[in-house]
């Protein structure tokens, strides 16, 4: 989140993790950063001054002026005991300062407002209230997974939920350029760019597959022909997590929501895949995921208008409870390995960073791990 600047010493000290930033990030910019770093429940801005009690003092109401509140306390920590004044003498002293200049009342107990004061060795740092983090546990904790994501509302939610549980996510996009025009393609970029600010780094596979789509439509019922497509995307996307070393895939299924996810559906869909599906949004409902996307900021991206895979050469009346006997009959007419392989090979990875960088592009088998 700060690759454009290089952060200073960090120490953990209990449940806390100091982190020295540099001169030239402003505290907006930094509290922008801090605030979509999971694993954080909440954080402060430091301020460093020297070890002088007026010095001290003088921060201490800069500080809480910026804040409405009406009461507050102070709460000192010594790192080095060698500083002259104990931590209760400090509270003391800044506590009156701060009443005699911005006229608050002292709440030792439920204070609206907390100012903050560590004496290190060095130097004394001092801060006023916290700021809410996003809370999870810290990207990359829990492994690796490839997210599918179509340019609509619930993958990115799906996405952003499974990075907050701990997941670094790579993304695979399914479209049917130039058969339809390139929308998908760049409100997919646009949503894997806005993901980026919350694991600094992501790649994101474009997988052409309206070739693929005319192929199953030219040899197979027209009710099942959703559900074979879903097939072959986790087909493709299982052999591109591969390649990425992902050990899951995610989507944004949730539980009856359009025809093929029925539970039926999901299950038959689910068999082609060769890792497990996460459906982090399988509970919730449209209201649900849409208050989420507004909130994460991917919901005026997500509906924008585009022309998605999934809606070319769709049936009218697709199969809701689909077999898995009847399909597999089906799909003995295709040759999987080759389409399968054919839908690697022609795939774009699109690499991101936040703080963007602008963006690098290969194909799928010149991928490396970077």
């Amino acid at each position: 989140m700060f690759g454009d600047v290089k952060l200073g010493r960090m120490r953990g000290e209990g449940p806390r993790i100091i982190v020295e930033l540099p001169d030239e990030i402003d505290d907006a910019t930094a509290a922008e950063r801090a605030s979509a770093v999971f694993g954080f429940a909440n954080f402060s801005l430091s301020h460093r001054v020297a070890l002088d009690l007026e010095a001290i003092k003088a921060e201490a109401i800069a500080e809480a002026r910026k804040y409405p509140a009406r009461t507050f306390r102070v709460s000192t920590r010594r790192g080095d005991k060698r500083f002259a004044m104990t931590s209760m003498d400090v509270d003391r002293e800044v506590g009156a300062a701060i009443v005699e200049a911005l006229g608050l009342k002292v709440d030792l107990h439920n204070p609206e407002l907390t100012v903050s004061i560590e004496i290190l060795s060095d130097a004394a740092f001092v801060s006023a209230g916290k700021l809410p983090g996003p809370g999870g546990l810290p990207v990359g904790i829990s492994g690796r997974a490839l997210a599918l994501i179509s340019g609509g509302i619930d993958s990115p939610v799906a996405g952003y939920r499974m990075m907050r549980r701990g997941l670094a996510l790579d993304f695979v996009h399914f479209h049917a350029y130039p058969l339809v025009s390139a929308a998908s393609r760049e409100k997919a970029c646009d949503l894997v760019a806005h993901l980026t600010r919350y694991q600094a780094h992501s790649t994101l596979a474009l997988v052409p597959f309206g070739a693929l789509q005319r192929e199953i439509v030219a040899n197979s019922d027209r009710p099942l022909r959703v559900v074979l497509y879903r097939r072959f995307m986790l087909r493709i996307a299982s052999a591109l997590a591969s390649r990425f070393r992902s050990r899951a895939l995610v989507t944004g299924e949730s539980l009856g929501q359009v025809a093929s996810q029925t539970l039926d559906n999901m299950a038959v869909i689910e068999n082609a895949a060769a890792l497990p599906v996460l459906r982090p949004l399988v509970g919730m409902d449209k209201n649900e995921i849409v208050e989420q996307a507004r909130a994460l900021g991917t919901f005026e991206i997500s509906i924008l208008p585009d022309q998605d895979c999934c809606t070319l050469f769709v049936p009218e009346h697709p199969e809701t409870h689909a077999r898995l006997a009847e399909v597999e009959a089906l799909e003995s007419r295709f040759e999987i390995e080759r389409m399968v392989a054919e839908a690697v090979r022609a795939t774009e990875v699109k690499r991101f960073e936040f703080p963007p960088r602008g963006e690098a592009v290969s194909r799928a088998g010149e991928y490396r791990d970077g």
